[in-house]
């Protein structure tokens, strides 16, 4: 009996929030493999192509502070199931989309609709879980997205052989309802505090912002997705496309490699990270060591080493997953009831630099000429990676220059 007690959680509550998180991560992911075809049907310029995809993370990020204020006041699974139906619109919209800024607006609309996904998850495992158990919850958490991706790699290239890009979305769009209409079973918890006041919700959301601590680990997960996310959503593939002369089936396999690193990266993250938490440890050095072992990655693959490129990016995917321990290690600085608050505080730098970060990368790219074969220069991208190691290797610098303000 205890032990069916113990599954309840796991299938009533867990499940719901990671097919969640899942869903938000195939859209999030899809412009890798779709992103060539759209480019050509819609004539987009490498920077057209980077804001369509982009937008998606800065629609994200400009709800994060309301995100934080709704999901300590009315709980993540209200919140989500409903933003999930404004996804699925959007995904409706997009398939049918016959221009640019269609487009545009409909992924604009997917962003907002998927914004809740990972920060109501995170908030109901705070809900549900012991704070020991935190870190593994939230890696499968971020283990799911990756199955998302996943998703989004070499089934996705087979189905677009079948049946074009625009099925494929619809589809999604499908799936999404089926997941909204399935959080809305998932039994509430509520730590959160209905009686206070939305001004009083505003102003501890305010305080966070004049926590020193707050600012290095915002920054630094804010820059390591910056490289990280930019690449892995989109870039990685032209760049495997043009530099290493990849076909796209071989592209589609390449990112289920990647995604399968990232996968293993956040669950051990958090295993390892939750035994040092009982053992009394701050995940403080696992962070940043983590992150520093992707910047040196992205480094070498900055200056043009190409022997073993496949197992460089793998290694820099992976690694940059250690990002995840930022959320609990900043959020056990605040009450539970602020948890909500606390990580979508977090997630506006986080999302807020994966759209300057893909913007970014199409705008250095739009300075070439493109290949006659409708590619990007080769050479286009060792600037373009120069820039996201600066930024992700600043992130780290500023993180340990405070790192007592976290220990």
């Amino acid at each position: 009996m205890s032990e069916k007690r113990g599954l309840t959680p796991f299938w009533r509550v867990t499940l719901p929030f990671l097919a969640g998180y899942f869903v938000s991560y195939v859209y999030r992911s899809i412009n890798a493999i779709i992103g060539p075809e759209l480019a050509r049907e819609f004539g987009l310029s490498p920077a057209g192509l980077g804001l369509l995809s982009g937008i998606y993370f800065f629609a994200f990020a400009a709800f994060q502070l309301p995100l934080g204020v709704l999901l300590d006041r009315y709980g993540p699974r209200r919140v989500e199931a409903t933003l999930l139906l404004l996804a699925a619109a959007g995904g409706l919209w997009f398939s049918l989309a016959r221009s640019a800024p269609e487009l545009t607006l409909a992924r604009a609309l997917i962003g907002l609709g998927v914004s809740g996904c990972l920060m109501s998850a995170l908030s109901a495992f705070a809900l549900w879980y012991p704070p020991q158990r935190l870190a593994t919850m939230n890696g499968l958490a971020f283990a799911s997205g990756m199955l998302g991706a996943m998703a989004a790699t070499v089934p996705l290239e087979y189905a677009l052989r079948l049946v074009g890009w625009r099925v494929v979305v619809r589809s999604v769009a499908v799936l999404t309802l089926a997941v909204s209409a399935v959080l809305w079973t998932v039994p509430d918890r509520a730590a959160h505090n209905r009686s206070e006041s939305l001004g009083q919700q505003l102003r501890e959301f305010a305080a966070l912002t004049r926590d020193p601590a707050f600012w290095r680990i915002a920054l630094c997960i804010g820059a390591s997705q910056f490289a990280t996310v930019s690449l892995g959503t989109l870039w990685v593939a032209t760049w495997l496309r043009d530099v290493a002369g990849y076909a796209p089936a071989a592209v589609a396999q390449a990112l289920l490699g990647f995604s399968l690193s990232m996968l293993c990266g956040y669950i051990v993250f958090g295993r390892v990270a939750d035994r040092m938490a009982k053992r009394g440890r701050s995940p403080l050095l696992l962070l940043t060591g983590g992150l520093a072992a992707s910047s040196a990655c992205l480094a070498v693959l900055t200056a043009g080493v190409r022997s073993g490129a496949f197992g460089l990016w793998c290694l820099f995917f992976g690694m940059s997953t250690v990002m995840v321990l930022g959320y609990p290690l900043f959020s056990r600085r605040h009450p539970i009831a602020m948890v909500g608050r606390v990580n979508t505080a977090l997630n506006v730098f986080v999302f807020g630099g994966m759209f300057v970060g893909q913007w970014s990368v199409g705008a250095v790219l739009s300075l070439w000429p493109q290949t006659p074969a409708g590619g990007y220069a080769a050479e286009a991208y060792g600037w373009a990676l120069a820039m996201l190691w600066a930024v992700q290797a600043a992130g780290l610098g500023w993180l340990w220059s405070g790192r007592r303000l976290l220990a």
